[in-house]
């Protein structure tokens, strides 16, 4: 499965530009080539330029988002040289490092209040599609399972009239700290207050309906609209379907994954379909027009006369269309089978015999099946 960018750069899918950039920085200065020697330093390095690359452009991001590494592919390159015109203030050199490593220890760290809105956990869905779904696209039904904010208590906790009180052991802040004395300073190290799991507040009497936690699982049945085009890996992102957030807190995503379930008859190159159609000698030999099937239905296809095994036919813009503009198709490739009998009637044996004596060709030990099989070398 493809490294989801936000998971890379370790910034939620709502983070802003800044945010992105300072992740950027911080994960480069660790992994950059010329100060981590590991092994896997330098994949890694690319890996996190290549991320930062395409959520710092609002166009990529846009299309990452609602169609993941197919919507943005890797024409915007993933090499170690990309990206490095926001890594200038590299040049602190071991300075930058240090501060990387160790600024969140020093003794003017801030404590950060927990009792603030929460935004909820994004939620992944795997969808099987069916070939032609995956070529055309609509609308599907899905079914998901949830948490969604209790409605006896608002998301509180607390039972009905009640409310959740201050936390008497960090005061409300959700987090404690512990000073230490070293030979380099003092550091102050920050945990989660133990009293209230950091949220800031403990619930005297627990709501009945959800048992405190504020949130309820619920499964509920949504409609999507399938882009045209899609194929295995797509991600599709269905905005605020994902959990619901705590006190007050947006809900979070949903991202739909696509597998598409292989068919018997059509197989898939890019946006060109492929599949391969018999014929008979005769009609190799003579020309004919065929049904074929494609994904838009029956056509009729011309074969010229003295087609040959495993030729193609191109039938132009009957193939998948481009995802994200689906007026662009692909095309289909139709292989042509020439079938050899290997066995045929006295009266046919009869017609070949004569033909092959007006062609000037010797039948040899083969005879009749060996002239036709010298036909279609």
């Amino acid at each position: 499965m493809a490294v989801d960018y936000y998971e890379l750069l370790g910034v939620s899918r709502n983070a802003d530009k800044d945010e992105i950039k300072r992740a950027f920085r911080r994960l480069a200065r660790k992994y950059h080539p010329d100060v981590n020697k590991e092994e896997e330093a330098e994949e890694r390095f690319k890996e996190i330029n290549r991320a930062y690359e395409v959520l710092s452009d609002p166009n990529l991001r846009a299309r990452y988002d609602r169609f993941g590494e197919a919507g943005v592919g890797s024409g915007a390159g993933a090499g170690a040289g990309a990206g490095f015109s926001d890594f200038g203030d590299f040049s602190g050199g071991f300075a930058d490092i240090f501060e990387t490593f160790f600024g969140g220890f020093s003794g003017t760290t801030q404590t950060r209040r927990r009792g603030g809105p929460v935004r909820g956990d994004d939620l992944r869905l795997d969808l099987k599609l069916d070939f032609r779904e995956a070529v055309f696209g609509g609308e599907k039904e899905i079914r998901i399972s949830h948490l969604e904010t209790c409605e006896t208590c608002g998301g509180t906790g607390a039972k009905p009239g009640t409310r959740p009180q201050t936390c008497a052991t960090c005061g409300g802040v959700g987090q404690v700290r512990r000073a230490t004395r070293t030979p380099f300073g003092s550091f102050t190290q920050v945990s989660d207050c133990p009293s209230c799991n950091g949220t800031g507040q403990t619930i005297e009497e627990k709501c009945g309906s959800c048992a405190g936690r504020g949130q309820k699982q619920v499964t509920k049945k949504l409609k999507i609209n399938v882009p045209a085009g899609v194929d295995n890996g797509t991600r599709l992102r269905v905005q605020s379907e994902g959990d619901a957030g705590k006190k007050g807190g947006p809900p979070g995503d949903l991202y739909v994954y696509l597998f598409v379930n292989e068919d018997e008859e059509f197989e898939r190159e890019g946006i060109n379909i492929l599949s391969e159609v018999n014929i008979s000698y005769l009609q190799a030999i003579l020309g004919c027009k065929i049904p074929v099937n494609t994904v838009d239905g029956e056509i009729e296809v011309v074969i010229p006369s003295g087609t040959q095994p495993g030729h193609t036919i191109t039938l132009e813009e009957q193939g998948v269309p481009r995802l994200g503009n689906p007026v662009s198709r692909g095309d289909h490739l139709l292989t042509v089978n020439v079938e050899i009998p290997q066995k045929v009637s006295t009266e046919e044996r009869e017609l070949l015999e004569k033909l092959a004596k007006l062609r000037g060709d010797r039948l040899g030990k083969g005879g009749v099946e060996g002239f036709l099989g010298g036909l279609f070398k």
